[in-house]
């Protein structure tokens, strides 16, 4: 019954985000936002729900580091995100794609990255009180950059975008309502599904004998990150390579910003005051991988090994062993 559970929520969570991506691409011709500022800001922040229901999950069932660690694992899942989505389209090659649109995006997810990496290592005795609530500086450092990062991608959209409204609407394009309605739906939808699925696969891991082991560990992680690979490889069949990518670091960013969120919740303190100083190597692997995705967009390498491009296969190396690494330090992402 356990495992019938378990593909009735893939399903769902499978199908709704199909149509965060369909209607997100509407909503960007629609508005004249883009597809990449689409995919940065509307997209990475729906398909994010799950990891960040699953941090404030966490941070009320009293465990911290695991909210930390499945954040800076997300980080690394999405840029192996990159190197499927060059494996799945093999016709063309996505990230080389006008990639200079991108440098920004990438840039500003290695900020966040470096600021969250900084802070733990910092331990800033800092906060502020904020109604009933007491955040730290950090936190809240983390929250303004967020916003900061979304407003210069605005302007950059607006840049790209000016004189070119018009034009790339298709004719029979849904309304801009009927886009918004589907995309809310489907957002509505992740909210709900996503915990039953993490309830699901905690049940499985346990019934397996896996709940207390790394694999257990990664099975959530992989769980949570579903919206993410089913919603880029949906905008990438479609076209929608800007959304796709964009996707991806947009999720990095909101990753970011989800542990100043995190330190709304976490009633004790500084959210970051608790987090392990293990853990930063979770996320000195996502910040690694992130460079080396961005560098990868803008030298556009055309090299393959075999049927992978050399940058999407070093990302898979990176990935796989920093997983390795991660488990022989008894660590789980």
């Amino acid at each position: 019954m356990v495992w019938i559970e378990f593909i009735l929520s893939a399903a769902v969570i499978t199908f709704a985000a199909m149509q965060l991506a369909k209607y997100g691409d509407v909503i960007g011709l629609r508005t004249g936002l883009g597809g990449m500022f689409v995919g940065t800001l509307l997209l990475a922040a729906a398909t994010s729900l799950p990891e960040l229901i699953t941090t404030i999950s966490a941070i009320q069932s009293g465990v911290p580091n695991l909210a930390a660690g499945n954040l800076f694992g997300s980080n690394m899942f999405n840029m192996f995100l990159i190197a499927v989505l060059d494996m799945v389209h093999t016709s063309r090659r996505m990230s080389s794609k006008e990639a200079y649109k991108h440098a920004l995006t990438g840039s500003l997810a290695v900020l966040m990255s470096v600021l969250a990496v900084f802070f733990i290592v910092a331990e800033l005795p800092l906060h502020i009180n904020v109604g009933n609530f007491e955040v730290g500086f950090d936190g809240l450092t983390m929250i303004i950059a967020y916003f900061f990062a979304i407003a210069l991608l605005r302007r950059q959209s607006r840049m790209q975008s000016l004189g070119h409204v018009d034009s790339m609407i298709p004719e029979g394009l849904p309304s801009l309502t009927t886009a918004i309605l589907w995309f809310a739906g489907a957002a509505g939808v992740l909210i709900f599904a996503t915990p039953w699925m993490v309830d699901v696969s905690t049940r499985i891991a346990d019934v397996t004998g896996l709940g207390t082991t790394f694999i257990g560990s990664t099975l959530v992680a992989v769980v949570t990150s579903l919206p993410e690979t089913v919603a880029t490889i949906e905008a990438g069949r479609i076209g929608a390579d800007d959304m796709a990518i964009s996707n991806l670091y947009g999720s990095n960013m909101f990753n970011m910003f989800a542990i100043g969120i995190a330190d709304f919740f976490y009633i004790q303190g500084r959210f970051f005051s608790v987090i392990d100083l293990s853990f930063l190597l979770i996320g000195m692997l996502g910040l690694l991988m992130t460079v080396v995705a961005l560098i990868s967009d803008l030298a556009r390498l055309e090299r393959k090994i075999l049927f992978l491009e050399i940058d999407s296969a070093l990302l898979i190396l990176l990935y796989i062993g920093g997983l390795a690494l991660l488990y022989t330090r008894g660590i789980a992402p």
